[in-house]
């Protein structure tokens, strides 16, 4: 089996190498290939990644591709972890955020926008390849935003197309340290989209135990306890008790908008800064010759347990067995409150078959709106991408519920249309 992996120059790729190459034999692994469009990052990380691979498993081959139809030709999964513009386009997009005082993240708000615009016509540049060149592959999407990179490729690429994050595997891990029990014995349900989803059930064992959870949760953090194995849960009390789920940590940015507009602006640098500067000690690590372990220091990077989250979905769809994984898909009946074409994150039994979403109950209330108008948003998003229209791409940002001014939004998407396409200001 191949594996191509486009985004190859990714500071991210040794961790994901290290995954594969501990399994290759399972999986009956013998190549990854890597392809990336920077050539010096190519060079640098993957002669890393051979380094690494040939003391872990000598028999996998890892080849560096500078073109990305040989790179992908014959392969059975593309992983694809790219980043259009780099992180300097990263910087641009927080700090726009910054000046209109709004979220500008890399996946949500006016950030995680300027990202997608930037980076579906490239995915879908990749999906063509794969096409052509494998077009039996599976493609494994890890660029972020995931659910609106992911519902371009849906409803517009034509390869099998599953999303990736790292957050579900992080919660189902986490939620399993609080409870003192391995992983496996856990059942996980949850519902929504990408960064936007709320934990609904934690079974151990087939008993529900969330609302016990949920009071003990409660209960520290009245007392102005954080769980030491669930770092990111940084909600009041009270709307933990009251809600009764465990919403993703990404939902402080709607749930705790205000507070962290104001903390991000309190800033004197941004999170593209931090991890630029993180790169930069990862890329020396990897131009030393004399170096082949995975660095410490990639915990760092962000995106814990991306390996094991990619190869649950390669060990799922091509050696078995079907396993139960919470993944990025195109919603159908799934949830019936949402668009039958939306990409929706939800758990799905993965097997050689694809990804199928299992059944979902209604949404409560208290969270339907939410995800319905961020949906409403995201589609804007992929239509305003395609067409390369300022005044879709200006629909786009008065959709997103934390847009607070349709004056700036004008301003937003005249800037956003400059630095992606050269569209002069108005």
């Amino acid at each position: 089996m191949k594996i191509a992996i486009v985004g190859g120059g990714s500071t991210y790729t040794p961790e994901l190498l290290y995954g594969l190459a501990d399994r290759a034999k399972a999986l009956g692994l013998t190549e990854v290939a890597l392809f990336d469009v920077d050539a010096e990052r190519l060079s640098v990380v993957g002669g890393f990644a051979q380094r690494m691979v040939a003391r872990i498993a000598p028999e996998l081959m890892v080849s560096l591709r500078p073109n990305r139809s040989e790179a992908i030709a014959g392969s059975k999964f593309v992983v694809a972890q790219i980043r259009v513009g780099g992180q300097a386009a990263r910087k641009q997009d927080e700090l726009m955020g910054r000046r209109f005082g709004v979220i500008g993240q890399e996946t949500t708000g006016v950030g995680g926008l300027a990202k997608a615009i930037r980076t579906i016509p490239e995915l879908l540049a990749v999906a063509r390849t794969i096409e052509r060149e494998a077009p039996a592959a599976t493609l494994i999407n890890f660029t972020n935003p995931v659910s609106i990179v992911t519902e371009a490729l849906l409803e517009h690429g034509r390869v099998k197309t599953i999303g990736l994050c790292n957050i579900p595997i992080s919660q189902r891990r986490e939620l399993a340290a609080h409870l003192g029990v391995a992983p496996s014995r856990l059942s996980i349900d949850s519902v929504g989209l990408n960064h936007l989803s709320f934990i609904r059930s934690v079974e151990v064992d087939g008993r529900e135990v969330l609302p016990s959870m949920i009071a003990e949760l409660t209960a520290g953090l009245l007392k102005g306890a954080r769980p030491a194995n669930i770092p990111d849960l940084d909600f009041p009390p009270q709307l933990l008790s009251r809600l009764g789920m465990i919403p993703s940590d990404y939902l402080r940015y709607f749930l705790l908008s205000d507070e962290t507009v104001r903390e991000q602006s309190s800033k004197i640098g941004t999170r593209a800064d931090e991890v630029m500067n993180i790169e930069a000690e990862l890329l020396a690590y990897y131009r030393d010759r004399s170096q082949w372990e995975k660095p410490a220091s990639l915990s760092k990077r962000g995106g814990a347990h991306y390996s094991h989250a990619a190869l649950e979905i390669i060990e799922a769809m091509s050696v078995g067995p079907a396993a139960r994984l919470t993944v990025d898909v195109q919603n159908g009946s799934t949830v019936f409150e949402l668009p039958p074409a939306a990409c929706v994150e939800v758990p799905c039994l993965v097997s050689p078959a694809g990804a199928r979403p299992l059944p979902q109950r209604p949404l409560e209330p208290v969270i339907r709106g939410l995800i319905q108008h961020v949906k409403a948003y995201e589609e804007m998003a992929v239509k305003a991408a395609l067409s390369r229209d300022i005044r879709d791409l200006y629909l786009a940002v008065i959709a997103h519920p934390l847009t607070r001014s349709a004056s700036d939004a004008w301003k937003i998407a005249e800037e956003i249309a400059e630095r992606t396409w050269r569209v002069p200001r108005e």
